[in-house]
């Protein structure tokens, strides 16, 4: 905290133009620049300054019409810069094969695109079956432990865009959620019990359980999953097994971030 009390003190204008591009990017549309400023609690006249800026160098979109502000061009192509660096795969390949090594478990690090999930990061365990979810590999998100914890952080609207039908539902083994309503309950129990879990839907006699990574609005970013043999680790202890997944999971959010513990 001292330290961004130190930088703000600094570089203020700084500060205050990151604060504007970074709470832009938490609505879920263009916004006036009264109600930024009384987010922030700026001056109107800082803020239209810093947007009039901003707004000229692509980072921000005005629409005159609605006396409204969004994100620009310029703040996408950031975006695509952070997704063609590749940081999640580079910030997370240590610590999950650091959690490998404490666990003695095979794990992945997976991002949702679509309907389904993206395996970014997979660290096997020695002497552990090779698995399904290969680097690179896709599976569709409602069958996969890490897809689900990820579903679970989606607001209810996303998430019946994605499912609309009976259709949109794939089956793997005979086994998953068929309808709307299934997955719901099963993203239910998701968030009550604070992780994620497949029992053979994947590969039979394999089970998974992962939790979420979130960004810095609080959006899934990625979900960290350990997959092992049934037989290895009795069901009681899958919760204890989600929580020392839940402390990389946080780790992983906080460099996101561009913090460490």
């Amino acid at each position: 905290m001292g330290m961004q009390v130190a930088a703000r003190s600094k570089v203020p204008a700084a500060d205050s133009t990151l604060r504007v591009l970074s709470h832009l990017a938490t609505q879920r549309g263009p916004v006036p620049a009264s109600a930024i400023a009384i987010a922030l609690d700026l001056p109107r006249s800082t803020v239209y300054q810093l947007l009039a800026v901003l707004a000229e160098r692509g980072f921000v979109l005005h629409l005159p019409e609605e006396r409204r502000y969004g994100l620009g061009v310029a703040a996408f192509e950031l975006s695509s810069g952070f997704s063609r660096q590749q940081p999640l795969s580079h910030l997370g390949r240590p610590l999950v094969a650091q959690l490998v090594d404490r666990l003695g478990e095979s794990a992945h690090l997976v991002v949702l695109h679509g309907r389904d999930v993206i395996y970014l990061v997979e660290e096997r365990a020695p002497r552990r079956p090779s698995l399904v979810s290969d680097v690179g590999v896709r599976l569709p998100s409602h069958l996969t432990a890490s897809g689900r914890a990820m579903l679970a952080a989606l607001p209810a609207a996303q998430l019946r865009a994605l499912f609309p039908n009976a259709a949109a539902f794939s089956t793997r083994n005979g086994q998953g959620p068929r309808t709307g309503s299934e997955l719901r309950r099963l993203l239910d129990r998701v968030r009550t019990q604070g992780f994620a879990q497949e029992d053979g839907e994947i590969t039979p006699g394999m089970a998974s359980v992962a939790v979420v990574v979130r960004d810095h609005a609080g959006w899934p970013a990625a979900a960290i999953a350990v997959t092992f043999a049934r037989e290895t680790v009795a069901e009681p202890e899958w919760p204890a097994l989600a929580a020392r997944l839940a402390v990389t999971a946080s780790e992983l959010s906080r460099r996101i971030r561009g913090r460490t513990a």
